[in-house]
């Protein structure tokens, strides 16, 4: 079914352009029939393609063909309605990314923004990307040079800087890198570490690089197959993604008021005005203090440990407030 949505030239050569981006090879007699048109209407139009700076090189066959090359320079970019607006979307995410390129994408989406129809460029106005931003940037060769090295299986050698430090914290470290994860605005390498005879993780604004790579490794696999849920879970303190304390409440609020807060944790009606809430955190004091932020009447299920750390949190919140144990 040809799919040409104009029968003029340039609508053409963008439905020309876009097929060929889709697939190696094209056997001419195949384009026609895709585009509507005779096959000596796509050598003119593939014609008009190279004098724009595309490298399109026939290919020999009993059909006959075309194939797209990557060039020396960048030609003129055409792109469908559905490819601006993605190319728009990844540009307005790209300036928050932490990855140094934030000037670039601004200014790459202005100028796409200005060549765009009037409906798409509405369409792409009304998008707000929210970001985590404001933190240190990891430098964009530093990310080009680990992804880099990632793809040869090539081992990092790095300087990095401790949180707080200007200069570099200890002596050069080694890492196996395998992963190059983007989190809340910021770039992580995640790998193994001979040296330490486990995974880690490095923020990537924190390293210096050093020069050659070293050896080449053999791929591992991230604990649970899963990078992301493994940072996460690095996060927490723990090598599995689940919390390592993890405790059940009932609160004295009703679940409209409680779910908006859970994220991805257990939340029940218990009876109107009563929820129950399964939970969880990197310590006891820490899930303590975050379960009274609700400012309601907090029932401990379980464990003893939670129930512990209430303690301990009320004995401190009475001492801050300045009050005696021995008082009524």
């Amino acid at each position: 079914m040809p799919i040409a949505s104009s029968t003029t030239t340039s609508g053409r050569l963008l439905a020309l352009l876009s097929l060929l981006q889709v697939r190696r090879d094209w056997p001419g007699v195949l384009l026609a029939d895709r585009l509507g048109v005779s096959e000596r209407t796509v050598r003119r139009d593939v014609d008009r393609l190279r004098e724009l700076g595309y490298l399109v090189h026939a290919v020999k066959g009993p059909d006959g063909g075309y194939r797209l090359e990557a060039g020396s320079e960048v030609p003129p970019l055409l792109f469908d309605e559905e490819q601006a607006v993605a190319l728009a979307v990844a540009l307005r995410i790209a300036v928050g990314t932490g990855a140094g390129i934030e000037e670039a994408a601004a200014r790459a989406l202005v100028t796409l923004r200005q060549v765009l129809p009037s409906r798409l460029r509405r369409r792409v106005d009304v998008l707000e990307v929210g970001t985590a931003g404001g933190g240190p940037q990891a430098d964009t060769e530093v990310l080009l040079a680990v992804s880099g090295a990632i793809r040869a299986r090539e081992e990092l050698r790095f300087d990095y800087r401790a949180p707080g430090a200007e200069d570099r914290d200890g002596p050069p470290r080694r890492v196996q890198p395998h992963h190059l994860v983007s989190r809340a605005g910021r770039w992580y390498v995640v790998g193994w570490s001979s040296e330490r005879e486990d995974w880690r993780s490095y923020r990537a604004d924190r390293m210096t690089l050093r020069t050659p790579n070293g050896p080449r490794f053999t791929p591992r696999e991230v604990p649970g197959g899963d990078v992301a849920a493994f940072l996460a879970a690095r996060f927490k303190g723990s090598d599995t993604p689940a919390w390592p304390c993890r405790g059940e409440v009932v609160l004295g609020l009703p679940v409209r008021e409680v779910a908006p807060f859970a994220g991805g944790d257990t939340v029940e009606e218990v009876e109107p005005g009563r929820t129950r809430l399964l939970t969880g955190s990197w310590s006891w004091a820490s899930l303590a203090a975050q379960l009274a932020r609700f400012d309601a009447e907090v029932e401990v299920v379980g464990p003893p440990e939670l129930r512990a750390a209430f303690a301990a949190l009320s004995a401190r919140a009475a001492r801050a407030a300045g009050i005696s144990s021995s008082n009524p």
